[in-house]
């Protein structure tokens, strides 16, 4: 048997830099983006504003936000014969009293990647409660959608729409033995305090740390 001597291969004339320290090392850590923190939501929300995709319409895998690396976890495959009616995820920059940033469906054609950041707008609000308390959803139309874009109230929707949304939202849980109460759905201008709300509650009680933690 021949033995073959191995070396890493390098460039002529390339200087390859020492490893960095544990200082710098802490250093690019910090400057690392996250979903939550570092997204703008946009400062004209009854225009527009970014939305963070955690879960593609028509899947039933349940992705989070891990609040800690601002990447994204496994949580579970839904138990129900049910699949997201929307492109789901949440807004970036806000806090909802759950302890998470407040959620969104977007309504559009296709299915987006879980972390792609689109444009969105606000028509609707669907009120809800579940075991961790009240759990508001944003529902929102892509506005880079050219069949969607048009809308500016959930009223504008189908009927047949809007059960579809409610009905997702009563039986996802069921085989959880988990109860979620739906209110009514309330349209664009509640939505829009729901999100200022949730704005307000950010930089209250989030970005405060966050100004202390990267000092």
């Amino acid at each position: 048997m021949v033995a073959f001597a191995t070396r890493r291969y390098r460039p002529r004339g390339v200087r390859h830099p020492a490893p960095p320290d544990e200082g710098a090392a802490a250093e690019l850590y910090s400057r690392v983006m996250h979903a939550w923190h570092d997204v703008e939501l946009g400062d004209h929300i009854e225009r527009h504003f970014r939305a963070v995709i955690e879960i593609p319409k028509g899947s039933k895998v349940k992705y989070e936000l891990d609040k800690r690396t601002g990447l994204l976890y496994l949580d579970r495959v839904l138990h129900s014969a049910v699949h997201y009616p929307a492109n789901y995820g949440f807004l970036p920059q806000t806090f909802c009293d759950d302890g998470d940033p407040l959620d969104v469906l977007v309504l559009g054609q296709e299915p987006v990647l879980p972390l792609c950041i689109l444009r969105a707008r606000a028509i609707g609000v669907l009120g809800m409660r579940d075991e961790k308390g009240q759990d508001d959803k944003i529902i929102a139309i892509h506005i880079d959608d050219p069949e969607y874009e048009h809308y500016q109230d959930v009223a504008e929707l189908p009927p047949h729409r809007l059960r579809e949304l409610e009905r997702f939202f009563l039986d996802y849980k069921v085989l959880e033995n988990k109860t979620v109460n739906v209110e009514a759905l309330r349209g664009r201008d509640d939505a829009e305090r729901v999100v200022r709300d949730a704005v307000r509650l950010y930089r209250e009680r989030i970005a405060p740390e966050r100004r202390r933690l990267t000092r």
